[in-house]
């Protein structure tokens, strides 16, 4: 093997070995794509959450084929944007909802691939889950303050050089810290932390969807709505008919 990124094409009999090196990875989601969107390369947890019995079952269909509703609709949208502008997608924060409306959260990478002529002949992309709980990480008790103070005021206008001076940091240190601890930056842990509330508000018919707005740092309606959307592919309307409707 003259060149070493040879190992990132498939094999003679067809397998991807950086598929199967990724099969393993339970908490990323690893994807290849044609120009149409359509996966030619899933690891193993790509078809778990697809519900799919076999690998087979997802080749050769696009997200929105695989995964029902605004999960499909919205990794398509990514697909299309990518492939047509050439244009790298990193770190998207994202919202999914498992099958009781509960929050799983994500952060969504596309880089298009290339062929010798430049041309845009597809993408590859990973989705790795924001890990749920941090304690654990041996640099927690750093970043503990700033995170509390976050979960205790997330109504509040909150600046992110004022959470970084409650851990002692520059705001460039902070995000670096922050990044290492909770995988993601100051800023998209304040975004979690506001749509986790509002999730949970949103399931209380008697409050008003302008009142969760207010109640979790927006500064209205549209302002939280378009938010909302853009994290979950759904408005805070939809979401609140899709749990307060559920059996």
């Amino acid at each position: 093997m003259q060149d070493l990124r040879e190992w990132l094409r498939p094999a003679p009999d067809g397998s991807w070995p950086l598929e199967t090196l990724l099969d393993g990875a339970p908490d990323l989601m690893f994807y290849v794509k044609d120009l149409g969107g359509r996966y030619v390369s899933v690891n193993d947890t790509v078809r778990r959450r697809s519900g799919a019995r076999h690998k087979r079952d997802v080749l050769g269909r696009t997200a929105a084929e695989v995964f029902t509703g605004e999960p499909g609709v919205r990794s398509n949208e990514q697909d299309v944007r990518t492939l047509r502008e050439g244009r790298e997608l990193r770190d998207v924060l994202e919202m999914y909802f498992g099958p009781r409306g509960e929050a799983i959260w994500c952060l969504t990478h596309k880089i298009p691939l290339r062929n010798a002529e430049n041309d845009v002949v597809g993408l590859v992309g990973v989705s790795r889950d924001v890990p749920a709980s941090v304690e654990r990480h041996e640099e927690f008790t750093r970043v503990a303050e700033a995170l509390a103070y976050m979960h205790a005021h997330y109504g509040e206008p909150l600046r992110i050089p004022s959470l970084a001076a409650r851990a002692g940091l520059s705001q460039d240190g902070f995000e670096r810290l922050m990044r290492r601890v909770c995988h993601v930056t100051p800023q998209q842990f304040l975004i979690k932390v506001r749509l986790d509330a509002a999730v949970a508000l949103l399931r209380d018919p008697g409050r008003s969807i302008s009142d969760i707005a207010h109640s979790c740092g927006y500064t209205d309606h549209s302002a939280f709505a378009r938010k909302f959307r853009a994290v979950t592919g759904i408005t805070p309307q939809a979401y609140r008919a899709r749990v307060l409707n559920a059996p």
